[in-house]
Formats: structure tokens, C-alpha cells, sequence
């Protein structure tokens, strides 16, 4: 089982940004959630504040980190256990530093993205709940 960590970066207007994964990966062209594995030493929060500073150069605290969904990979795929946490803040402006592409997607739009098969449920959730925080 591979663990992997991805973040939902939200915005005011509820859009989510999502990243294109470069050609020659496993999944190329298709849009997913920033993130990637956890190493043996990490926890998942540890795991994806690396990721999103090696990803797109931003800098999260660990309390700005809510847990929020998580998938697996249907059967045929590697087994992937995808935990997405929603995040609202951040520091410094997202680059694509190891993707094709970034962009921000309104949260009702993110199921019609091609995306791997772990992040689809995932993407349906947010469609389907929204990025506010519960009050």
C-alpha cells in the first residue's frame, strides 16, 4: 500500500487549484490535487508541507491543514491510499515547478477534469460539499 498525501488549495471563490502531471509520469496530461507519497518518517501533515514547497514553492503551517476526504485506487491500479486535506492559506505565489501546468478550477467543475483514479472521488466530494469551512 502506498500512502500519498494531496492538498485542496482553495480560494475565496471556492475554486481549488489542481496541477497537470508532466509527460513521462504514470497518469501524464491528467489533472490532479498537489501532493505526493509519504516518506517512512513523515506524518501526512510533514509529508505534504514538503511536497507543496517542492511542488509549487508554497510554505504551509501545519494548523492551516484540515483533513478532509480520502480514496483508493480502484483495482487494476497500484494500491494508493489518498489522503486530501483542504488548506486556505499559504504563503507565496503557486508555480508550476513540477507540473505541466496549474490552474484554479470552481469547485462544481472539478469532476469534469481528467483526472487519475484516485483523485476522481475526491474531486466529486469537493463538488459536491464545497471548500467553506464548517461554522
Amino acid at each position: 500500500m502506498i500512502l500519498v498525501v494531496a492538498a485542496a488549495l482553495t480560494d475565496a471563490a471556492e475554486r481549488v487549484l489542481v496541477q497537470q502531471r508532466p509527460g513521462g509520469a504514470s497518469h501524464a496530461g491528467l489533472w490532479e490535487f498537489p501532493g505526493g507519497k509519504i516518506e517512512n518518517t513523515e506524518s501526512p501533515q510533514s509529508a505534504l508541507i514538503r511536497e507543496l514547497r517542492e511542488e509549487l514553492g508554497v510554505a504551509v503551517d501545519p494548523d492551516d491543514l484540515e483533513p478532509f476526504a480520502f480514496s483508493v485506487a480502484p483495482r487494476g491500479e497500484p494500491q494508493i491510499l489518498l489522503l486530501l486535506f483542504l488548506c486556505r492559506r499559504w504563503s507565496n505565489r503557486p508555480e508550476a515547478i513540477h507540473a505541466t501546468a496549474i490552474k484554479w478550477v470552481a469547485t462544481q467543475d472539478l469532476p469534469a477534469l481528467a483526472m487519475p483514479p484516485a483523485d476522481i472521488p475526491l474531486a466529486i466530494r469537493l463538488c459536491q460539499l464545497g471548500t467553506r469551512p464548517v461554522t
